[in-house]
């Protein structure tokens, strides 16, 4: 069963990461757009605090590259997601590591209440093109 699970996360993450590959112009002056972003592998290889680790800082890039163009609501939208995406990622990591049948629910809501809000945050951007302005 965990390695049903384990597979299980793995195609999220990856379906996550290809959700996340738009680029405009990003989010902070050191924010250089990377070739490929950093992706969340949940691994029961690693300690739970590892992947809390890998969870912040696929987030933390996902938010300082976010696509940004100077519009509130835009620029809200598209930080969020990797906000979202790390919540997702975060809950994957304890899934890997309790059999707690309270937080495994907690965490199973989590991973799927936020991947609607990323699913209605990505068709908001379809449904309202913004044009670029300046900051």
């Amino acid at each position: 069963m965990r390695a049903a699970i384990a597979s299980c996360l793995a195609a999220l993450s990856l379906i996550a990461a290809g959700a996340q590959a738009q680029e405009h112009h990003h989010h902070g002056a050191d924010a250089a757009p990377s070739a490929t972003p950093p992706v969340f592998v949940a691994s029961s290889t690693k300690p739970f605090s590892a992947l809390m680790d890998d969870a912040m800082a696929v987030m933390d890039a996902g938010m300082k590259q976010a696509p940004m163009n100077g519009v509130p609501e835009h620029d809200f939208v598209t930080m969020m997601m990797p906000h979202h995406q790390g919540a997702i990622d975060m809950a994957k990591a304890v899934l890997l590591t309790t059999q707690d049948p309270e937080i495994r629910n907690l965490a199973l809501g989590i991973i799927a209440e936020q991947q609607v809000e990323i699913n209605v945050m990505q068709a908001w951007l379809q449904h309202h093109p913004t044009k670029e302005t300046t900051k």
